[in-house]
């Protein structure tokens, strides 16, 4: 009996001292014209990305929205956006939303903790979202995996030989121009350079995809891998860094390659900024970049 009271206070202490790193909180649905957002350390409401949000709304990605009450107010320290987002896909402020409720915060306690919230939040990389979606059998996701791997490349966390780390801008491509071009961007790099690891890069990407855009079927591909590969990635760089910053200057340094020493077959310059065709064969404005 003495045996079993001991193990008894002794699980009790250790849940008491565990207790000290679980936040005193209490959970509430609160509609979300009783919640109040307008103090001084907030930030300014972006309504286009409560606009995008809410074109995208998806309830699991919902999170609590953390109230400290004060006066018996309700202050969202973090949450301002969520609500808002919530309030316009319901269209109504009456609609209820799950808070974090803290009772015993004073303003600048809030404060400190609303300027500190991200200090210690590890974002995710394009590459693990990527394969998350991938695992998630995002449609989008797997067709691009799918195409890398269709020539005998893979897509990486870091920059390898046959690996393509530039993630966001192999979607930002697929998004914008669509499929095809992706396809001939990809083809393009390979046969010109085999795959080595910096003709892989977000501007090297980048710059060629502008050129598909630009000239169609203008653009030989025969003669870009001749032409543009008697010069190394390297050097394609240089030239690139000396004109435009970005993706702008490798398209320039790739027209340069490819019209050097010729008199036919030469790309107009001035259409590179000038002609643009969206994945939907229309014209369009804006770059990627």
């Amino acid at each position: 009996m003495m045996t079993q009271q001991i193990i008894f206070t002794e699980v009790t202490v250790m849940d008491e001292e565990l207790l000290q790193y679980v936040p005193d909180v209490h959970f509430e649905q609160i509609p979300i014209k009783n919640l109040v957002s307008n103090q001084e350390y907030q930030r300014n409401l972006s309504m286009k990305h409560v606009q995008k949000a809410a074109a995208n709304f998806d309830l699991c990605q919902v999170n609590p929205v953390k109230v400290s009450r004060r006066d018996g107010i309700n202050y969202v320290f973090n949450g301002q956006h969520t609500i808002e987002i919530i309030a316009l896909v319901s269209h109504s402020r009456e609609t209820p939303v799950w808070c974090m409720i803290y009772d015993n915060l004073e303003y600048k306690h809030e404060a400190d903790i609303f300027a500190n919230q991200m200090k210690y939040v590890k974002p995710l990389l394009p590459y693990e979202t990527f394969m998350a979606n991938i695992e998630a059998d995002s449609d989008k996701h797997i067709i691009i995996n799918d195409l890398v791997e269709s020539y005998n490349l893979a897509i990486t966390p870091s920059s390898t030989p046959n690996g393509i780390c530039a993630v966001a801008t192999l979607e930002r491509i697929y998004d914008k121009y669509g499929f095809q071009t992706l396809d001939r961007v990809l083809r393009l790099l390979i046969g010109t350079w085999e795959g080595a690891p910096q003709s892989f890069s977000c501007n090297m990407l980048s710059g060629v995809a502008r050129l598909v855009n630009a000239y169609g079927d203008e653009l030989n591909e025969n003669v870009f891998k001749e032409k543009v590969g008697q010069c190394s990635v390297k050097e394609i760089a240089r030239n690139a860094k000396d004109r435009r910053p970005g993706s702008s200057g490798f398209a320039e340094a790739l027209v340069l390659a490819y019209n050097k020493n010729s008199r036919s077959q030469r790309l107009p310059f001035d259409k590179l900024f000038t002609h643009k065709i969206n994945k939907n064969g229309q014209e369009m404005a804006g770059e990627v970049e």
